[in-house]
């Protein structure tokens, strides 16, 4: 692990995330499925029930520390630079999410299926990656 600039870490995590969250909340007037994150990882969590304002709060959190985990561990490693760069990460958390966390919150391994929740999902990772990826640059 490098030495890392947190301040840029944590802006480029809480603006990749903010894209990803401004696509989300729009999702529903391009004919994709509502995606609140405050839902689902606030009261709709089926392994700890948190307030709703608590769900968007992790959601920024876990952003964050993605955006960590990628500059620390994993930005030398990855091809391209840039947003590119943070777009090839971004594809991990994607996978990890529809294999690991929506089977473990009911909804099953890759949405059980539901494309347009794949698809959206894939397009709000890739924002996240992208912005944090630009922002963050060659660190």
């Amino acid at each position: 692990m490098k030495d890392l600039n947190l301040q840029k870490v944590a802006t480029a995590g809480l603006l990749g995330t903010l894209a990803m969250t401004i696509l989300m909340l729009i999702a529903p007037m391009m004919g994709m499925p509502k995606m609140d994150m405050g839902d689902m990882l606030g009261p709709m969590n089926p392994m700890v029930a948190l307030p709703y304002w608590m769900g968007w709060v992790m959601h920024f959190v876990i952003g964050t520390v993605l955006a960590w985990v990628y500059a620390a561990y994993l930005m030398s490693y990855l091809p391209y630079d840039g947003w590119k760069r943070g777009m090839v990460f971004s594809l991990a958390p994607f996978l990890l999410k529809e294999i690991l966390v929506s089977p473990m919150m009911g909804m099953g391994l890759f949405e059980g299926g539901d494309m347009m929740m794949i698809v959206g999902g894939l397009i709000g990772h890739l924002a996240y990656g992208g912005v944090m990826g630009y922002f963050y640059g060659e660190g």
